[in-house]
This record gives C-alpha cells, structure tokens and sequence, in this order.
C-alpha cells in the first residue's frame, strides 16, 4: 500500500491510498457488501454508475456461507463478484458478537455459533487472517475484541488487553506469511477500542500505533453513545493515530457524521446506513432526509434531488418512487440504492475538494445550512 497526504486543512485531511487493484482519494466511504454484493446492486451498477474505488465485505458472513475456501477456489473476492477495484474486509468479530445469543471471548479468540445453522465456530487473530487471506482483500482487519457501550471499567480493561494481545499476534502471524511470498498485496489495519474512556483510548492506541500497521481504525462506537460522545471520542483519538498512515472510523454512520470526523480527521468510513435506508423509504438529499413513502410525493413530478446527477434523479420522480415503493417493486431498492450511494460518494468527493481549496470549514457550514 502506497499512502500519501495531499493537503490538511485544520485537522480534515484529503489523502491517497494506492492497492494492488486501485487508488483510493479520500475522504472515502466504502459501500458495504456483506456477502461479496452491495444489496440490490450489482457489479455492473458499481464500476459504471457509481464508481466507488472500495467497497467492504464481511469476513465472518462469508466464512459462513459460501466459504472462504469456495472463494479462493474462484479466484478470491475480485474474481468471484466480478467487482475489480479494492475490497476492505472487517474482522468479523463484531457479527459473532452481535448475531449470536451464544459468544463466548476467550483470551486467545472468539467463540461463536452460526446464526445460519447454530454450528460452534472459533475465530481467533490468525484464523480470521488465514480466512481473509482466501478472500484476497487488499485491507484486511484484524480481530479484536468489541465492547458493547456502556460498559464497565473492568470490561474496557479487558477488551484493550485483549485488543492489545491479538493484534501482536496478528502483526507477527501476517509479517511472518509475507516473508514466505503470503499476502504480499494484503495490508493489515488494528481497531483501537475503549469505548468513550479517553484514558482507556489512550493507552489502546498508544499501544497498537506502535505496531507495524499498515493503518489503523477507531472501533466500538455507534454502538449506544450519544454523537457528541462519538465526535469527542474521535476527536481525542485521532492525534495519537500515525499521520502517515490512513484512518478509519468503522461502522459510522450519517452524512452529518461523516461530515463531522473527516473535520477531526478521519479518511475512510463504512456504514450500512444509505443502503439499509434506502430500502426502508428514506432517502438522502443534499437538503436532508425524504420519507419517499409519504402521501404528499403521491403526484410529486420533481425528481427527488435537484443537485444530484445520478440514474435516479435524472430519470425519475418522487412520484414514480413513491409508487414503487408503495407496490413494493424490487425495481425500487434498486432506484432507492443507486441514489443514496451516489449521494454518498458525491458528498466525499466535495468534501474533498473543499480540503483541496482550504475551504473545509466553508463546505461544512454550508453543508448545514442547506438543512435548516
């Protein structure tokens, strides 16, 4: 991986991250695609209409199901999904976490029945690598251990210990494979936790960001804290990460959150949100949030952005969505995808180009404005 900064404007940072399969411009947000596709899209919608240089997959969904061996048998994600730009893949440690009654953390893994079958399972640092490796994601994460918000003193103490722990062997497990010719295109990115404990923080990302990382992302939040917990989290944070080397905030979240940590300085972003949203009926616009399943979009011939130039917006209107979406015609979630994934990819790439012209803080309150 080849990363560079192009220019900061306060602590906002618009860089370039370079894989084997792309060059990444961030601010970037990663469309999520669980199971090797971003729901109601495929390929074809992605490297022709929306363009993204790197979307996120799910190491523990796909372990499950096809399989990560099935995968590599296929050629790995790149070939199998026929998606060629970069794919970033999370541990899977929060799914085993979040979609089973039944997870047991030991110290040196994770427990877990499939939610598929109930079949027992146990992650551990170099097996969720050994699996990442068969997907050939050109960012792989690295397993941690995730702590549900809020939290006992003593359950934050643990989780960064063990944090701590895994990713030593992670680091070691995965430099030691490249010295053998293994993974040489796979970079390798640590989650710092500890909740919104500005001490505890501290001291997971002092200890980590001493290791050989490629980058390193903030985990454990969007998970029960308030935003302004979130952003003050982020915001004392971001300093003790590396500045040459990317930073990711997992699993976050709104456009105003984005919007917000890339002004404190993260890169990358991921969140189920715009796609999850879209197909439940709320739609996102340069203005704030449509609920396109109202009854006052019923003979709307307006298309639903005026600012936006996607598929959607350019041949549709807040009529004809309201009416698929009312029908519940599959033709809908694809419309309703497109647009908010468009928007975005759109929002970084202004956001961007604000850092570009050192007028962040201009974008930022202008991007507000138009909401009120």
């Amino acid at each position: 991986m080849d990363f560079s900064i192009d220019k900061k404007d306060g602590k906002a940072r618009a860089c370039t991250i370079k894989t084997a399969h792309s060059t990444i411009q961030t601010p970037v947000f990663m469309p999520v695609g669980t199971v090797g596709a971003v729901k109601a899209l495929d390929a074809t919608d992605l490297k022709e209409l929306l363009k993204p240089e790197i979307i996120l997959g799910n190491t523990y969904h796909l372990y499950l199901r096809p399989g990560d061996e099935l995968i590599a048998k296929q050629g790995g994600l790149h070939n199998f999904t026929q998606y060629n730009k970069s794919f970033l893949t999370d541990s899977g440690g929060f799914q085993a976490f979040s979609l089973s009654d039944n997870v047991k953390i030991e110290e040196d893994g994770i427990i877990f029945r499939s939610h598929i079958d109930g079949s027992k399972h146990k992650f551990t640092p170099q097996k969720v690598l050994d699996i990442q490796y068969n997907l050939n994601s050109d960012i792989m994460m690295i397993l941690d251990d995730l702590v549900a918000l809020p939290a006992t003193k003593e359950r934050l103490t643990n989780s960064i210990k063990r944090t701590t722990q895994w990713a030593k062997e992670s680091i070691n497990y995965h430099r030691a494979n490249q010295q053998k010719g293994k993974g040489l295109t796979n970079n390798i990115f640590a989650i710092i936790q500890g909740g919104t404990d500005k001490e505890f923080r501290k001291i997971s990302a002092t200890e980590l960001c001493e290791l050989d990382f490629d980058g390193f992302a903030i985990g454990g939040l969007s998970v029960g804290e308030s935003n302004n917990q979130m952003y003050d989290t982020v915001e004392y944070t971001t300093p003790f990460m590396p500045e040459n080397k990317p930073r990711y905030l997992m699993g976050v979240g709104t456009p105003e959150d984005l919007i917000e940590n890339i002004y404190r300085g993260v890169d990358m972003f991921d969140c189920v949100m715009p796609t999850r949203n879209a197909r439940n009926g709320t739609l996102f616009t340069s203005f704030g949030k449509v609920n396109i399943k109202a009854a006052r979009y019923k003979e709307d011939s307006q298309p639903l952005d005026n600012e936006c130039q996607c598929l959607t917006c350019k041949n549709y209107s807040r009529a004809y969505l309201n009416h698929l979406f009312r029908a519940r015609e599959i033709t809908y979630f694809r419309l309703a995808t497109i647009h908010n994934l468009h928007y975005y990819l759109t929002l970084m790439k202004q956001a961007r180009e604000a850092i570009l012209n050192g007028k962040y803080e201009e974008f930022r309150k202008e991007f507000y404005a138009k909401r009120s």
